[in-house]
């Protein structure tokens, strides 16, 4: 996920992901840290809501999921990720610069979206999918 001229300096064997939106830094390791302008995607959790990418492995953003509310009135894209998940087509831990799945951003950015929409009678509560 790093840039070219961060992965240059490269050193810790192991990073942590900061998810706190106000902090610039991205990944932290002993003596180094790499910041949202070192990182080659944007960073879900780093920029501000509206048109974020919530799903990196399927191209997933916020205003898909605003698109399928208003014009269905439901959001199928947990259930969608969750079969292709299972089919084995993912690949979080590369893609996601969180390095895990990206359904527990899914739901948030869906249930923001239903907020910022209203609660309005087309807009219906997403059904899990099955286990």
């Amino acid at each position: 996920m790093l840039r070219p001229e961060a992965l240059v300096r490269l050193s810790a064997h192991e990073h942590r992901f900061c998810a706190t939106p106000q902090c610039p830094v991205v990944y932290f390791g002993t003596d180094e840290v790499f910041d949202r302008e070192e990182i080659v995607v944007p960073v879900f959790q780093k920029e501000p809501a509206g048109e974020r990418t919530v799903c990196y492995c399927f191209g997933i953003g916020e205003g898909d999921l605003r698109r399928e509310l208003l014009e269905t009135g439901r959001c199928t894209a947990s259930d969608r990720i969750t079969a292709l998940v299972k089919s084995e087509r993912c690949a979080c831990e590369v893609k996601n610069p969180q390095g895990s799945c990206c359904l527990g951003n899914v739901a948030a950015a869906t249930k923001a979206a239903k907020a910022a929409l209203g609660s309005g009678p087309r807009v219906e509560e997403e059904t899990p999918g099955p286990a």
